[in-house]
């Protein structure tokens, strides 16, 4: 139940401060009370403009965290900037391609060896 006195004193608050407001600006033309519901609206709107800068705040900072872990300390960053990597690579290429290379074996046919001494006998057409 205090909350909703609390919500009932910050709506006229705001009520009062927005005629306020009115009259000032509408010097020439009195400004007239609304109906029920105008105060609500006010405070509707300022809800959602709070709502909206509360949530662009936190996608900003997150954002903002977010890029600062991106350290060049960090030893991912520190692995992929230095020339290490390369090397290693290099190495473990050569050391498959080495592995590779012995694991090949040349088999030799010896009867599709070239024999230029023997002919091949033809077939004639009858």
């Amino acid at each position: 139940m205090l909350a909703l006195s609390n919500d009932t004193a910050l709506n006229s608050f705001l009520s009062k401060l927005f005629q306020d407001y009115l009259e000032r600006t509408n010097s020439s033309a009195p400004s007239q009370v609304q109906s029920g519901g105008g105060s609500l609206e006010i405070v509707y709107v300022l809800l959602l403009i709070g709502f909206f800068g509360f949530f662009t705040v936190g996608v900003m900072l997150t954002n903002i965290r977010a890029r600062k872990l991106e350290d060049s300390r960090d030893p991912y960053n520190m692995y992929i900037a230095s020339d290490v990597w390369p090397k290693k690579d290099r190495a473990y290429f050569q050391a498959k391609l080495i592995e590779n290379y012995k694991l090949c074996y040349v088999f030799e046919n010896p009867l599709a060896v070239e024999q230029p001494d023997t002919q091949i006998p033809e077939v004639k057409s009858s």
